[in-house]
């Protein structure tokens, strides 16, 4: 008996070992897999850049453009590039901006200076109003107001498209100036904008806008230049009202001066007694038309010699004057 004890003690001696053996072994493999694991892990946190490495692989911004759609440059001159609601009744302006103010897919730029005036207005092409695809008011307005911009408020002065509705122009304030009333419905402003739709478009429209001082928005003068059916024209007016100025010559030309009343009494005497060519007659009447000599006549001249408009081609006025929509009239 105490044979087969013994036997028995060291066979569960053995068994003992065995597994003291075997959780070793296997505390041992997973301790490895561990290794592995982290040392796979550390490779890979390693692979990616530091911050000081990613500052280090970045160009100088010296070295970077601008891009284009953040600044556009007019006249060797960067403006940074602002979106404003075309129908933004704001008068107030950005200083150095450019605006795209053209309706819908047109693209019209408007430019500010250093002090928030609106001094370039460009266009391509001016595109005009489609009143058949596009929604507009019984007006013909795209939007039922226009900006405050400030002098807007005087009576005199209206809130002037740079660009007209009716050529595809918004309402904001970078298309809006305070403009003669006048001028805007009924002058050069107007007469411009008729042109334009008439032909049924123009291509390279710049418009260059003064002012008398850096702190007023209402210009002094407005300069147009656009090619209409392969003819470049320019227009250049005043902001005031053509009829007053109109009457202003009217009353110069029907009151000589003193040191020329001599000249006229005896130019006169001539005239009765003799009979005159309709060329001279022409030429005399010209020269009293004319004020400043260019041998053109406008619209402003011939009003204030006393001749309504339109002017036919069979006028004798109407060879001197622009009839830029070629359709035989000037002014109407």
């Amino acid at each position: 008996m105490s044979v087969k004890k013994t036997s028995k003690g060291k066979i569960i001696g053995i068994l003992v070992i065995l597994l003291v053996i075997g959780s070793f072994a296997s505390k041992r493999s997973e301790g490895d897999e561990s290794n592995t694991i982290g040392s796979s892990v550390n490779n890979l946190v390693g692979s990616e850049p530091t911050v000081e490495d990613s500052a280090q692989e970045l160009p100088e911004t010296d070295d970077v453009d601008i891009e284009n759609d953040e600044y556009k440059e007019y006249n060797g001159v960067q403006y940074k590039i602002i979106e404003v609601d075309g129908g933004d009744l704001s008068g107030e302006r950005q200083p150095n901006a450019a605006v795209d103010i053209g309706f819908g897919d047109r693209v019209y730029w408007a430019f500010t200076n250093d002090y928030g005036q609106l001094v370039y207005v460009t266009a391509d092409t001016i595109i005009l109003q489609d009143d058949s695809t596009e929604l507009v008011n019984s007006d013909g307005r795209y939007y039922e107001d226009e900006a405050k911009v400030p002098g807007t408020e005087q009576e005199d002065l209206d809130e002037g498209h740079v660009i007209a509705d009716s050529l595809g122009g918004v309402s904001n304030a970078y298309n809006i100036t305070p403009q003669n009333s006048t001028l805007n419905r009924h002058g050069d402003q107007a007469y411009m904008e008729k042109v334009i739709r008439d032909a049924g478009s123009c291509v390279s429209f710049v418009a260059t806008i003064t002012y008398p001082d850096t702190t007023t928005q209402i210009p002094s003068h407005y300069h147009y230049e656009y090619v209409l059916n392969g003819e470049s024209i320019v227009d250049d007016f005043d902001n005031v009202n053509p009829d007053e100025v109109n009457a202003g010559l009217s009353q110069e030309t029907s009151e000589p001066s003193e040191t020329d009343g001599n000249a006229a009494l005896q130019e006169s005497v001539f005239a009765e007694q003799t009979e005159e060519t309709p060329v001279a007659t022409e030429e005399n009447d010209l020269s009293s038309i004319d004020t400043n000599g260019n041998g053109k006549v406008t619209i402003a001249e011939a009003e204030a010699a006393g001749y309504s408009m339109p002017i036919y081609s069979d006028h004798w006025l109407y060879k001197y004057m622009d009839d830029r929509d070629g359709d035989g009239m000037v002014g109407e």
